[in-house]
């Protein structure tokens, strides 16, 4: 064996394990493996959980909240921002500021990332390029699929709709879109999936941006859209704060149809907090989507961090874990079944809405998994441990100074 991790933990009150790998595979789990490895980690009792999985981040706008501050707190000032700067990104700021995400979310245990990467006329495609070359150059580190994300909107901004079609063409992973923030939701959605089919590819779409729901919002046109294709399981949204203002009765025949339709939701509580209810002045709403009714409802939902330390987001640190924890009171996810449920929105439900085949702890899987420093599986969030060991494709790709102790 290559490595073998023994004595862990991967449920509390169940029998300690050993998990052995082996050519970047999962070769065995058993209460104890009598076979020898290269490497030998004792983890004396310690959680072991697959790797966290990060559904939905911008690498490209990451550490610019020093270049103009958003004043206001809003979603329309942190877009014009964004747009003003944008043009003076080159490429070497964009690959020295992304490099430093990827450096950290490593570190943190992240071993997959759905990266939206945007482009438009003003900027051309310098942005989307280095993220499909950083793509190539973190192989065996982290996987990185690259979103063609169109932030400007695709028929608000000539020359937009050409170039989803030029992304396509340079080996985007997904078809993004941003419809709230283009001249026509519906025509936006039609031409997202246009694409999609001729390219035969997966949906991303940042969706229902805003603190109201009512006839400016289109979740519903979405989910009877991805049936009417046969898109169902193909299709991921981030933010969808809409819902939370959504009426109960209302919300509840929403909830099935974004069920049926197998929609993934990205829940970005560090985005939608900060940004959502500025023009409350009291009884301020949460503005996250409701994430305990689309859970219970069958939804697949995913816990993400969407942007780090720009005009979207003035904080973060790129730590899944993190977001977990500010999700849990935010969303009251506090009680005890409730907080069980947690882990799954950073690992197994981000693994499934965006396609991975061969990802969780069971024999014959990659071998991507991170030793934590709790002997608690349910209060593996709560706790922030320290990530001990990242394993990445059977290879440890990071590992914490406290790992001397553990190793023999």
């Amino acid at each position: 064996m290559d490595i073998i991790i023994r004595n862990v933990c991967l449920e509390d009150g169940s029998p300690l394990q050993d998990v052995a790998v082996k050519d970047g595979k999962i070769a065995d789990i058993a209460p104890e493996i009598v076979a020898t490895a290269g490497r030998e980690i004792n983890a004396g009792g310690r959680v072991l959980i697959p790797g966290l999985v990060e559904s939905h981040l911008h690498l490209e706008k990451a550490f610019i909240m020093d270049r103009r501050p958003n004043r206001s707190g809003t979603l329309w000032e942190a877009i014009d921002i964004t747009k003003e700067l944008k043009p003076t990104f080159t490429r070497e700021d964009i690959l020295e500021r992304s490099q430093r995400v990827i450096r950290q979310v490593v570190r943190f245990g992240t071993t997959h990332i759905r990266a939206h990467a945007e482009f438009d006329p003003s900027q051309g495609f310098t942005g989307f390029d280095a993220i499909c070359d950083l793509r190539e150059q973190y192989k065996g580190i982290i996987d990185i699929q690259v979103v063609a994300f169109p932030q400007e909107g695709i028929f608000k901004v000539p020359g937009t709709q050409e170039m989803m079609v030029e992304a396509m063409k340079k080996g985007a992973d997904v078809v993004g879109g941003i419809p709230y923030n283009d001249l026509n939701k519906e025509e936006h959605i039609d031409f997202v999936f246009e694409l999609a089919r001729e390219f035969g590819k997966d949906i991303d779409l940042h969706q229902d941006f805003k603190d109201d729901h009512d006839e400016d919002t289109c979740i519903e046109y979405l989910a009877r859209k991805t049936i009417k294709e046969g898109y169902e399981g193909r299709v991921s949204c981030g933010h969808v704060t809409s819902l939370g203002a959504a009426h109960p009765e209302k919300l509840k025949d929403i909830i099935k149809l974004i069920a049926d339709a197998g929609i993934s939701i990205m829940s970005l509580p560090m985005t939608d907090l900060h940004l959502g209810a500025r023009k409350d002045e009291y009884n301020v709403r949460r503005t996250l989507t409701p994430i305990r009714a689309l859970r219970d409802g069958g939804v697949n939902m995913c816990l993400a961090t969407n942007n780090i330390r720009n005009a979207f987001t003035p904080y973060g640190t790129g730590d899944l874990l993190q977001v977990g924890m500010l999700a849990i009171p935010a969303a009251h996810l506090g009680g005890a079944d409730d907080q069980a449920t947690v882990m799954d929105m950073l690992t197994v439900n981000p693994a499934r809405a965006i396609g991975l085949k061969d990802y969780g702890l069971a024999k014959g899987n990659s071998a991507d998994m991170v030793l934590l420093d709790t002997k608690s599986a349910t209060s593996a969030v709560i706790d922030l441990p320290e990530r001990l060991f990242v394993i990445k494709g059977g290879r440890i790709v990071a590992q914490s100074i406290r790992e001397t102790l553990l190793s023999f």
